[in-house]
C-alpha cells in the first residue's frame, strides 16, 4: 500500500492577520471549570480564524475574531448546493506546557483534495498550518493538560456567495473554530458493535466519497440511526460490488494471522491519517500492509475460520477502536479482539502526547 506523502507547499509568503480579541472572552476560572469536563464537541474557545476568497482577490483578509454567528445570505450557495468540507485535527499539551499537532500538512493536503471534488479554492498548506497557529496564539491556553485530552481543532470552508446558479461559487470562506474535547473512552477503551449497512450506501464510484464533506456525513445519518435501532454503536458500507467500504466516521483494519494488515482501499474511501500513522507505525513492527478490495464474504468467513484474528476501526477523534460484534440483518458474529490494536493505540498516542520519540518528524509544535 502507498502511504500519504509528505510535501508540504513552501514559498508563499505568510498571511498577516488581524486578530480582535473577544471582549467577552470566559476567565480564567469559567475556562477551568469546562477544561475539567469538556465532553467532545459541546464548548467552544473564544476565537475563531476567519479567511476570505473570492476569484478576483484570491485569499485575503485574514483575521482571528470573537467565536460567534456568522452572518451569511439566505441565498448562500453553500444553503442549497452544499458546497463545503472540513477537516479534523487536534493539538495536544505536552510535559513540559507546550502546545502540539500531528501531520497537519497531512490534514492540508486532505483538505486541497476535498476542494478540487467540491469544486472550492485550494487553500495552501502553509496558510492551513499558520491558521491553527494564530489562534493557538490566542486561546492557547483552552488546551487541556489532562490525560488523553486534546483541544479539537475544526478547519472548515463553504461557499458564501449569494447566488441561485448551478455554478461554483465565485466567494468562499474559510473558518477554524476549536472544541476542547475530553477523553473519547472513560473507563479505558471497548469493543464497539457494528451494524452491515445493505440498503444504503455512504458513496459510490466516481462521487464525494474521497472527500471530507458534510453531504457524505449527512449520508450516513439514516443507516446509523438503523444501527442504533439495532443495537449497534456504529454503521458500516459496503460498495456495489459488496465490499467493504469504512465505517460511518472511520477507517476500518484487518489483522490476519500470518501478520498480514490489510485495510480497504477505493476512490470512495476517505484517505485516513490515523489510519496512515497506525498503518506506518505497523510497518516499523515488520507487519506486511496492504490496501485493497475486501469483500463482506471475506472479512466474515476470515473471522469463521480464524485467518482474520483483529479488527478495528480508527479515526481522529477515538484514535483506535476494536471491534467486538459485525451484525447483519440474519446473523451476529463475535470479532475477534486481539492486543495489536490497543499495541499500536498507545504507540500513536504516546507520540502524539510527547511521550515516546517521533521517528518520522510528525509532531509540529505550535505555540513557538
Amino acid at each position: 500500500m502507498t502511504l500519504i506523502d509528505s510535501d508540504p507547499d513552501t514559498g508563499l509568503a505568510p498571511l498577516k492577520f488581524a486578530v480582535a480579541k473577544n471582549l467577552a472572552a470566559k476567565t480564567p476560572a469559567e475556562r477551568d471549570a469546562i477544561l475539567a469536563n469538556p465532553g467532545f464537541g459541546t464548548h467552544f474557545t473564544d476565537h475563531m480564524v476567519d479567511i476570505c476568497w473570492s476569484v478576483g482577490g484570491g485569499w485575503h483578509r485574514p483575521r482571528v475574531q470573537p467565536y460567534g454567528p456568522i452572518a451569511m445570505d439566505p441565498a448562500a450557495a453553500v444553503l442549497h448546493y452544499g458546497q463545503e468540507i472540513f477537516e479534523g485535527i487536534k493539538a495536544y499539551r505536552h510535559a513540559d506546557g507546550s502546545i502540539h499537532t500531528f501531520r497537519p500538512d497531512q490534514n492540508g493536503r486532505r483538505l486541497q483534495r476535498s476542494a478540487r471534488r467540491l469544486a472550492l479554492p485550494e487553500l495552501p498548506v502553509s496558510y492551513f498550518i499558520q491558521s491553527l497557529r494564530e489562534l493557538i496564539a490566542v486561546d492557547g491556553a483552552w488546551v487541556p493538560g489532562g490525560a488523553d485530552q486534546s483541544l479539537y481543532l475544526r478547519p472548515f470552508m463553504f461557499a458564501k456567495e449569494a447566488f441561485l446558479g448551478v455554478r461554483p461559487a465565485h466567494k468562499v470562506n474559510y473558518y477554524v473554530i476549536a472544541s476542547p474535547a475530553g477523553a473519547y473512552f472513560k473507563g479505558g477503551v471497548q469493543p464497539v458493535s457494528i451494524w452491515l449497512s445493505e440498503d444504503y450506501s455512504r458513496a459510490g464510484k466516481g462521487g464525494t466519497g474521497a472527500a471530507k464533506t458534510g453531504g457524505n456525513y449527512a449520508a450516513s445519518l439514516l443507516p446509523q440511526s438503523e444501527a442504533y435501532e439495532n443495537e449497534c454503536d456504529q454503521v458500516v458500507f459496503l460498495d456495489e460490488k459488496r465490499n467493504v467500504e469504512e465505517l460511518g466516521g472511520m477507517n476500518i483494519i484487518f489483522v490476519y494471522k500470518d501478520g498480514r494488515i490489510v485495510t480497504p482501499q477505493s476512490e470512495s474511501i476517505l484517505e485516513g491519517i490515523t489510519r496512515d500513522s497506525i498503518l506506518q507505525l505497523a510497518i516499523d513492527r515488520g507487519h506486511h500492509v496492504e490496501g485493497r478490495a475486501v469483500s463482506i464474504g471475506e472479512w466474515r468467513e476470515g473471522v469463521a475460520s480464524g485467518d482474520i484474528v483483529e479488527v478495528f476501526a480508527c479515526g481522529t477523534a477515538a484514535v483506535v477502536t476494536p471491534i467486538g460484534v459485525l451484525k447483519g440483518r440474519d446473523f451476529l458474529d463475535e470479532q475477534p479482539v486481539g492486543e495489536l490494536a490497543l499495541s499500536l493505540r498507545e504507540e500513536l498516542t504516546d507520540i502524539q502526547y510527547g511521550r515516546r520519540e517521533d521517528r518520522h518528524g510528525w509532531l509540529l509544535r505550535l505555540d513557538d
